[in-house]
């Protein structure tokens, strides 16, 4: 057992070491093997059908279980879990190095993230691609390398850091998932089989998340719920010319729009139904007016905005700093990601289509039931249509999980808040940031509820123009290193 008193808080030349150590196993290790991961073309299910079959999944989640059984932590155990017909979960567990730290109910550290990926996107920069990965000026691109392939690798350094520093810690396992971006309908099952295997969780570390800035660390303080589905409006059963057709035959397209209509104000971009919001509590009120001081008006300007009408930048639906945290964090916004029954603009001739489809993802506040938003969004979009025309959403998932649930973060401990300024202030010189981000992971809510006592440690590399999802996404790896030593330092201080 380790000579060192665990009750000490951590020392600065200790903070020097873990970060010297987190920064060389970036450049000499994480690094290369993102760069391997970024290559492979690893979509998630529900953007490659094949994906079984193709095998791409598969070759991620077997490089990165090799990766971690080769860096030689004492008494770590690994598996690639496999349930049939879901993706596979790799689940690894190290033993505590704190004293009493391995007997029954002791405390248990979970880190979390995902190795599948978002699918291509079009308008990369002519020198990138989303599977030609490039290292430039500290900037790692290339698609899922930040959204969070690096997330398992870091996870892994920063247990390495503590243990090669003789500083003791919890017992930590690993739940590392290939369904993330597909709404994780994969996950329950695994978390149900593995529960007894998790232990006490005292502590969930997620690294699928962002930042305000690079200047400092962020802990997420809520994540916004998502519907995916496709709505379709048949009128036809094949396409007519339309100087025969039109004003006779109601266009699919103006039916999908009148439906839309029942869903959001097209002119403000507001959410009609009231089950699709919630009140915002007073807390997350004044995190936000914080974190609106901290950052101003680079809350808007950070996005890659096009030249408007009048040779300025278009514009965003606000530029009050805190109104703007809100909005994409606590605010329910539907987005249309994808479109059918179209031909292309070059083969568009005069012709009345026969039905018109959209993919919509409706972002719900962090407290409205992902599940019961999806069953209300399809009898809204799909009653009483139009015309009798045929109209139908069909929510993305399974049954019985076709909406993701947000995720509102339990009230900080204070050891975890007295960690996090601590770690932040050791490695960025700053103290910790508090930021909702408007994305979804659904492990955070399973997790909240099978383990209500445990505490929240919810970042990641995602900031100002990382773009995931999007063309040029990248990972800034010196602020990946600073995040894992500070990752290693909040581990130490978990009691």
């Amino acid at each position: 057992m380790n000579a060192r008193d665990p009750l000490l808080p951590l020392q600065p030349d200790e903070a020097t070491a873990i970060a010297a150590f987190a920064s060389k196993a970036w450049d000499e290790q994480i690094v290369p093997a993102l760069t391997d991961y970024i290559a492979i073309p690893a979509k998630s299910p529900m953007f490659d059908a094949d994906w079984q079959a193709n095998g791409h999944i598969e070759r991620v989640v077997r490089d990165a279980a090799s990766w971690v059984e080769g860096q030689k932590i004492a008494g770590l155990k690994l598996e690639v879990v496999r349930l049939p017909g879901r993706t596979p979960v790799i689940f690894f567990e190290v033993p505590a190095t704190k004293a009493g730290g391995n007997g029954p109910g002791a405390d248990t550290i979970c880190l979390y993230g995902h190795l599948d990926k978002q699918p291509e996107f079009n308008g990369w920069r002519n020198d990138l691609g989303p599977w030609t990965p490039k290292y430039e000026n500290g900037l790692l691109y290339g698609r899922g390398g930040a959204d969070d392939g690096y997330a398992i690798y870091a996870s892994i350094t920063a247990i390495a850091a503590l243990d090669r520093q003789g500083i003791p810690r919890p017992r930590c396992v690993g739940v590392i998932e290939s369904c993330e971006e597909s709404g994780s309908f994969d996950l329950p099952a695994y978390i149900d089989l593995l529960r007894p295997r998790l232990g006490n969780v005292a502590l969930v570390v997620c690294l699928d998340s962002g930042a305000g800035n690079y200047d400092q660390l962020w802990l997420t303080t809520s994540l916004r719920g998502n519907v995916t589905g496709t709505l379709k409006v048949e009128i036809l059963t094949e396409g007519v010319h339309s100087g025969d057709s039109s004003g006779l035959v109601p266009s699919s397209f103006r039916i999908l729009r009148q439906v839309l209509d029942r869903l959001e104000d097209s002119k403000t971009g507001n959410l009609l139904p009231q089950a699709f919001h919630c009140e915002i509590p007073a807390d997350r009120l004044e995190q936000a007016r914080a974190t609106a001081r901290i950052l101003g008006d680079e809350v808007w300007k950070r996005f890659p905005w096009a030249c408007g009408a009048d040779g300025g930048p278009t514009l965003p639906t606000t530029t009050d700093p805190t109104q703007a945290l809100l909005n994409r964090t606590w605010k329910p916004t539907l987005s249309v990601t994808g479109a059918d029954g179209f031909p292309e603009l070059k083969n568009a001739g005069n012709v009345l289509r026969p039905h018109t489809a959209f993919k919509l993802s409706l972002r719900l506040p962090p407290l409205v039931d992902g599940n019961r938003a999806a069953a209300e969004l399809k009898a809204l979009l799909e009653d009483n249509a139009p015309y009798n025309a045929r109209v139908t959403f069909a929510a993305d998932g399974r049954v019985g999980a076709q909406g993701a649930s947000g995720w509102n973060a339990p009230s900080l401990a204070p050891w975890l808040e007295d960690a996090l300024n601590a770690a932040s202030g050791a490695h960025f010189g700053a103290p910790c940031g508090y930021i909702g981000q408007g994305g979804t992971i659904p492990l955070m809510s399973m997790l909240q509820q099978g383990f209500p006592k445990a505490q929240m440690m919810v970042c990641g590399v995602l900031g100002p123009k990382s773009n995931a999802h999007g063309p040029n996404e990248f990972l800034h790896v010196p602020y990946g290193k600073k995040l894992t030593a500070a990752v290693a330092q909040v581990m130490a201080a978990c009691p």
